[in-house]
This record gives C-alpha cells, structure tokens and sequence, in this order.
C-alpha cells in the first residue's frame, strides 16, 4: 500500500494494525498536510460487516469535536477499500508514558483531566467510546492528551442502517 493513492491520499507508512483495522500516515494532496489514514486490513476488505462497521467509527467520532479527540476529517472509499482520514497524532501512547512506573501527580492529574474532559465531551454527544486503554491515548510532545480509536463507540443516536 506504500505509495499507492487512495482519493487525495498518498500512503506514506504503515503506523499500526489491530483487529478493526489498518492505519497508515499519509499525505493529503490536496490540503498538503499528514493526515492518518484508516482502513480495513487486506483480507477484510470485501467483508460487509467490517465495512459498516468502520463506517459506525467514522460517525461515532466525527460526532465529536473537542481538543482532547483525534479529529476525523472524512470518510471515503477508493478503489473498493473504505477508509477513514483523520488527524495524524503524533507522540507517545500513555501505556508507554506510565511505562510500569508511577508518574508525577501533576503529570497524572494533566492526563486525567484531559481525558475526563474529552470522554464527557464526547458523552453529552451520544457517543461512548467502549474501549478506552492507555494504547488508545497518546500524549503529544506538546503535552497534549489525544483519545484516539472509537472502533468500539457505540453512537447512542444513531438511527442504524449504514
């Protein structure tokens, strides 16, 4: 998939892989900024549950605006394969932040914080994100908390359908 251009989206790198999916980085061509870019691995492509459920993950974050959650810019589909493009957060996961030692109480109330605000944010918009874990965190070099991942939010308005 490296070099290859979905829509507006030059594959740069493959960043990670789970079970709801593949997230490269990415280059948008046309607004000339890195963007992460996920889609559904190879062999899942083609698997009608799996597409609509990261169509479910694109609505359930995009209902969601807040500093503290990764942004989803769009939702599209190229070539067969149905992709999210969303803000590339760059950084560390909190996992490798706490890294099995206590962190400084600032430093915890910070995180904490940051990520209560983002979760109530997203609460009052109907949306629960169901697998909030410190891998699905990550602390810029800014400082800035990001929750990223909603392949599990459950969209609490959503009418259904695709």
């Amino acid at each position: 998939m490296i070099g290859k251009v979905l829509s507006h989206f030059r594959i740069v790198a493959k960043i990670g892989e789970g079970g709801m999916g593949v997230v490269y980085r990415a280059e948008d061509e046309k607004l000339r900024r890195p963007v992460a870019l996920k889609g559904l691995p190879p062999d899942l492509v083609g698997n009608e549950e799996r597409r609509l459920r990261l169509l479910r993950e694109a609505r359930a974050a995009a209902a969601v605006s807040h500093p503290n959650i990764a942004t989803v810019y769009e939702v599209g589909e190229a070539e067969g394969i149905v992709f999210i493009a969303m803000e590339l957060v760059e950084g560390r996961a909190l996992r490798s932040v706490i890294d099995h030692r206590p962190l400084p109480l600032g430093d915890l109330l910070k995180i904490g914080i940051a990520v209560g605000e983002g979760l109530a944010h997203a609460h009052q918009a109907g949306v629960v994100h169901r697998d909030l874990k410190p891998d699905n965190v990550v602390v810029t070099p800014a400082g800035v908390v990001k929750i990223l991942d909603f392949g599990l939010a459950k969209l609490l308005q959503d009418a259904g359908g695709p």
